[in-house]
């Protein structure tokens, strides 16, 4: 009879760290969200239309896709496939922060075809 012998799992400390810390941030971008799902029904100030229901159901569905991406990476992490589980932490808050991204380049492209600083100066 033949024993097979597993190899010793490396450790996974800061995979764990990288999880818990990444998806804090996805939870703290929910608070800014419950602003945002608020002010999202103003989109109905001016009449009830096809777009303003897109823009309230889209902010209202926000909180699954960070909660499907986090339920993803623990189940990849309990299968221990580390590297899968470690991306898919890191996805959990990437809307909010591509997001701000956006908003920072598109008002650098604004203040570049503007004149910059400039234009403010009297």
């Amino acid at each position: 009879m033949t024993e097979t012998t597993t190899p010793p799992q490396p450790k996974r400390t800061g995979l764990i760290i990288w999880m818990i810390l990444s998806q804090l941030l996805a939870v703290g971008s929910l608070v800014i969200w419950l602003l945002m799902a608020g002010l999202s029904v103003m989109a109905f100030d001016s009449g009830v239309t096809a777009e303003a229901w897109t823009i309230v159901i889209l902010v209202l569905s926000y909180p699954i896709f960070p909660l499907a991406i986090i339920i993803g990476s623990w189940i990849a992490y309990k299968r221990h496939k580390n590297t899968l589980a470690a991306v898919l932490s890191g996805f959990s808050f990437a809307p909010p922060l591509l997001c701000i991204v956006f908003i920072w380049a598109a008002n650098a492209l604004w203040f570049a075809q503007n004149g910059g600083l400039d234009a403010f100066r009297p």
